[in-house]
């Protein structure tokens, strides 16, 4: 079987960039938390909050870096597998991805610096606005990256040029109205991942308190709170630490799924306007109607209508995620398809940079199967995780979590809901673009777009994409157990492992403690004294 270039190419780039993206929520979402810890630590002068900062920031640093190391792939990529798509968008992508370096990035390691190795050296405000000015950095990164990425699905301040977009108004792609929502629907979902890791992670703390019998509860179920001398930094503030820690992430994460909702239905409203068929395909819409196909059977991935029916809709929902209101019929597949060919063609160019595409016939209907269950994974994971969040709350009110194996595990696991409800729906987006990679603007006469199979490096080989698909696989894959061995090594070790000076430990003592003997079972003795009223 011979190797497709333009295949092989969007592999490597789904796959390197599917990884990066898991880094990015988690830095974005834990940042402004972090600053509110930091911030309620210098208000109040709590050693609480400071154990938080401490620890909350190991977890942010550990996973920042990263984040960096596979980031910079990313650009590279532009130049070596996608060379003609820099030479066609170059004009537009340099300036955001240059205030993306320049900027963003530049104010964002300087700062982090200062807050790294700040501590005891700059004035507690200094330092905290440190912290935020790196947080605020990230956020910035995020919009410009989204800026050219909504650009890629809603062009706009260009004109076409010998062929060529050349930008005319840099106001109109900043504010373009794509980039807005995708970056405020982006800024909540990466909050929800940020609320949703010091849930899973809490509880597992919590948990393991109530296992070694060093919190119990009272015959209301109220939480007794107690210390463990020979553990280290299981002592009752550590209990509080995890506390508030849970129930914060609990509250940011109902409030950003909240926000995830609303700006979803603002960026799917725009999307059934600019990229109809993306949206449609999503719904599994093949005719024109305004009912919402809950549940659809047949072969999504035959790409045809005749092989699918929908068994369970409800009547006016389309209508409204698409326009607002329950009465106007949303274009299907079957009436959008003959619109795109007249528009757009129906046959690829009869051209060399196409290579064995030239001349074939376009298929504009995104991956069905993708683009179907990607709009349903995104919503069930995410429903998934606020489910989790307001539950959590409810168990907690008490001030310790159950002693139950089984709901330390579902927290934990929760941990990935957020992960995967972001990464499949940006599946989604990318997927559903297809067969463009710079997909056409309706609302403007020039016909602005590039289909992916032109965008390919022209001079690169199947066999030369092959071996970096599989270098960048495998590096990535020993990238990510680093990453795994080492949230699961500083996870463990509690706060003891990010903060040993308050224990009288110097680092290399914290170290022996990060694995935390799981034997170990220690029942303390309690006193009526020891209830605590715990709310959030």
């Amino acid at each position: 079987m011979e190797l497709d270039p333009v295949m092989i190419a969007r592999w490597q780039f789904g796959i390197t960039t599917v990884y990066h993206y898991w880094m990015v929520p988690l830095t974005i979402g834990l940042g402004p938390i972090l600053v509110f810890m930091q911030w309620r630590w210098m208000r109040t002068g709590n050693e609480l909050w400071l154990r938080m900062t401490k620890f909350w920031g190991k977890i942010y640093l550990i996973n920042f870096i990263m984040g960096v190391a596979t980031g910079i792939v990313q650009e590279f990529q532009f130049g070596l597998a996608w060379s003609e798509y820099s030479r066609f968008v170059g004009d537009v992508f340099g300036a955001p991805l240059a205030m993306e370096g320049l900027l963003a990035f530049f104010f964002e390691s300087i700062f982090l610096g200062a807050w790294i190795f700040g501590w005891k050296r700059l004035p507690k405000r200094v330092h905290l606005l440190a912290l935020a000015g790196a947080v605020w950095a990230s956020i910035m990164s995020a919009f410009f990256i989204i800026v050219a990425n909504s650009w890629m699905q809603h062009p706009v301040g260009v004109e076409l040029v010998d062929g060529r977009p050349v930008l005319n108004d840099i106001w109109a792609v900043l504010t373009n109205n794509t980039a807005l929502a995708a970056f405020s629907h982006a800024i909540c979902g990466a909050l929800a991942v940020g609320g949703g890791i010091l849930l899973g992670v809490s509880w597992y703390h919590l948990w393991r308190r109530r296992r070694d019998g060093i919190d119990t509860v009272d015959e209301d179920g109220r939480v007794i709170v107690g210390e463990a001398q020979e553990i280290v930094g299981r002592d009752r503030r550590d209990r509080s630490v995890w506390i508030k820690s849970l129930r914060l992430g609990a509250v940011v994460g109902l409030i950003a799924f909240s926000g995830v909702a609303l700006t979803g239905d603002w960026l799917g409203k725009l999307m059934y306007e600019q990229q109809p068929l993306k949206m449609a395909s999503a719904e599994g819409a093949c005719h024109t109607g305004t009912a919402f196909s809950i549940l659809t059977v047949g072969d999504l991935g035959s790409q045809s209508c005749d092989d699918v029916v929908p068994v369970l809709e409800v009547p006016g929902v389309l209508s409204f995620l698409a326009k607002g209101d329950f009465t106007t019929e949303v274009p299907g597949i079957n009436d959008l398809l003959p619109v795109y060919e007249a528009r757009y063609g129906t046959h690829l160019p009869v051209d060399d940079r196409y290579g064995d595409y030239s001349g074939a016939e376009i298929d504009y209907l995104p991956q069905m199967e993708v683009t179907y269950w990607g709009f349903r994974l995104m919503i069930g994971f995410g429903a998934l995780a606020a489910g989790t969040c307001l539950l959590s709350l409810w168990l907690t009110r008490k001030g310790t979590v159950p002693a139950s194996t089984l709901l330390m595990r579902a927290a934990v696991l929760s941990i990935a809901a957020s992960f995967l409800a972001n990464t499949a729906g940006w599946v989604f987006t990318e997927m559903g673009r297809q067969p463009f990679v710079v997909a056409p603007n309706p609302e403007i006469e020039q016909n602005i777009f590039l289909f992916t199979a032109a965008a390919v490096s022209p001079g690169v080989s199947a066999g030369e994409l092959l071996f970096s698909l599989t270098a960048f696989t495998l590096t990535y894959g020993v990238l990510l157990l680093v990453e795994l061995f080492l949230m699961a090594k500083y996870v463990r070790g509690g706060v003891a492992s990010a903060m040993p000076e308050a224990f009288g430990q110097h680092e290399d003592d914290a170290d022996d403690h990060l694995s935390d003997d799981d034997s170990v079972r220690t029942r303390r003795s309690k006193t009526d004294d020891d209830v605590l009223d715990f709310a959030f």
